[in-house]
């Protein structure tokens, strides 16, 4: 198993060390000749490296090894597992350099939309390790009879999660699901999308040297046709972040072995500005969220509505702000917006503003490739006059193009908010934070932030994070994000007494006599 580095032109100064990469691959589970893929950075195009690839039957003999370590793994501590977690947080910072370096290589955003991957995985670490034994806790239960029967639920480990994660968000959603997944005692298989393949391996490096066992954690890289459907064929719970259409055929697989899933899909999010609304700070905040990591994320904006009555101050300001963006591809900080991922996102991309504007839709900024940038950069790009013949009004374009759309009232708002198939998460911007609330409230989205425009839910970890109607099954984060990967357990203690007739009482008494006491519990207002 080997792996090779070529320079990339767009990063002058930078090397990959071979030997690193040699350890990162020696982590992949495949066999002893295997095939091998050229990892490149759509910052030039360049192969920076080259990893193993594994078959469909390494995938299935990751799981089966999985399968066999997780008992053991099981059976430590919490406080042994919080401690791995704790030392990796810490590694994690130490060693975040040359983690923001592979993730800008191999998503190529820019190095401060990196760093959210950085401090998301940190922030996850430390609240998981920190929470997990309190929200994992064997609870009592209301009994049967009360004192009599005795009840408890405990929450015990699924077995092997098979995670298939994207390649938007190489670092972060890649390792997010694991760390909860681990702490409450299971094992993982790990397909990271191929194109952020070293970064997971990275990652993944780094919870060793915290020390994590071997066996807890295995990694498979492939294809998801292939490799990545493997792993969920043989899993024993099912976690997915992509698209919404590939999302359906895993649930239904899903179905059908009746194993359980959770997934977070596509968006088509909104961003309102409220007529009350503070402009200095909706501006910079609604192009946060409409070109962060090049609008390549499930939870940014592609469709910004106004209230009539601050259109048009805001319109000329956010298309001239988004205007002004910083682009380039370099391994620093300094810039605003990086390149797409790959020539496929370009192409989406282009097809969706192409589309739009010749059936009548106005480019107030952006709307051109950036070849002298990168092979796939796109300006940020502002539409307006978008209608429902257009693809970028209805389906999601994944790219820094946003539209914006008029709106007479808080109520027209939310309809053109709510007019969609996704509902994964939304934008309010408001003086007036109890109206906000009550504008979310009626929005259907799994988040929604007020006055910020993804990363205030996000970064909240302990409240839950997913989708409704197409955007997704069940929730990361919180404790949901937990105890998805649990199977719950009411083992009851019955005492003295057996539920049934006793001292010699026939059925009919025995009827008569639990009616009695049922309307008697109503009464106490027990539950």
């Amino acid at each position: 198993m080997t792996a090779t580095m070529t320079p990339a032109q767009a990063t002058p100064g930078f090397a990959l060390d071979p030997e690193r990469v040699r350890t990162w691959a020696e982590l992949v589970v495949c066999s002893r000749e295997p095939e091998h893929f050229e990892v490149r950075t759509p910052m030039s195009g360049e192969v920076i490296a080259t990893l193993p690839l594994s078959t469909p039957e390494d995938a299935e003999r990751a799981v089966t090894a999985a399968r066999s370590s997780q008992k053991r793994w099981a059976a430590t501590t919490f406080e042994a597992r919080r401690d791995i977690l704790l030392r990796f947080h810490d590694l994690l910072l130490d060693g975040q350099s040359e983690l923001l370096d592979l993730v800008q290589l191999e998503s190529g955003k820019a190095r401060s939309q990196a760093h959210e991957e950085v401090a998301d995985t940190a922030i996850v670490a430390r609240h998981y390790a920190l929470t997990a034994e309190k929200t994992l806790r064997p609870r009592r239960r209301a009994g049967a009879y009360p004192v009599l029967t005795q009840s408890i639920e405990s929450y015990l480990p699924k077995g092997v999660v098979g995670i298939v994660s994207p390649w938007n968000y190489p670092l972060s959603l890649a390792i997010t699901d694991a760390i909860p997944a681990l702490m409450a005692g299971n094992a993982v298989v790990l397909r990271p999308d191929m194109q952020g393949s070293l970064t997971a391996l990275a990652v993944v490096h780094l919870l060793h040297e915290a020390g994590l066992p071997d066996g807890a954690l295995e990694v498979v890289l492939g294809r998801g046709s292939t490799v990545g459907n493997a792993v969920l064929e043989h899993a024993d719970y099912v976690c997915f972040t992509g698209s919404t259409a590939t999302g359906r055929r895993i649930a239904q697989a899903a179905g059908e072995r009746l194993v359980g899933c959770s997934m977070e899909l596509g968006g088509k999010n909104s961003l309102y500005v409220a007529a009350d609304a503070d402009l200095d700070r909706a501006v910079p905040g609604a192009v946060r969220a409409c070109f962060a990591s090049a609008g390549q994320l499930c939870i940014s904006t592609e469709r910004v509505i106004v209230h009539e009555k601050v259109y048009d101050a805001f319109v000329p300001r956010f298309a001239a702000a988004a205007a002004a963006l910083r682009m380039g591809s370099a391994l620093t900080y300094g810039y605003d917006l990086g390149s797409l991922a790959s020539a496929e996102q370009l192409e989406a991309v282009t097809r969706h503003v192409d589309d739009a504007v010749a059936k009548g839709a106005t480019v107030l900024s952006g709307g051109r490739p950036r070849p002298d940038l990168g092979p796939f950069a796109y300006e940020a790009t502002v539409l307006s006059g978008v209608t429902a013949e257009m693809a970028c009004r209805n389906e999601e374009t994944f790219g820094p193009v946003v539209s914006v759309y008029r709106v007479a009232s808080d109520d027209e708002a939310v309809a053109l908010a709510n007019d969609t198939e996704y509902g994964l998460n939304a934008s309010v911007w408001t003086r007036d934070v109890r109206r906000g609330r009550a504008l979310a409230a009626r929005i259907r989205t799994g988040t929604v932030n007020i006055n910020e425009g993804y990363a205030a839910a996000w970064g909240s970890v302990a409240a839950p994070m997913g989708g409704m109607k197409a955007s997704g099954i069940g929730r990361r984060h919180g404790d949901e994000g937990i105890l998805r990967f649990t199977e719950s357990q009411n083992v009851t203690a019955q005492r003295l007494l057996p539920i049934a007739p006793v001292f010699g009482m026939d059925d009919e008494k025995f009827a008569k006599t639990l009616t009695s006491a049922l309307r008697a519990l109503k009464a106490s207002r027990r539950a």
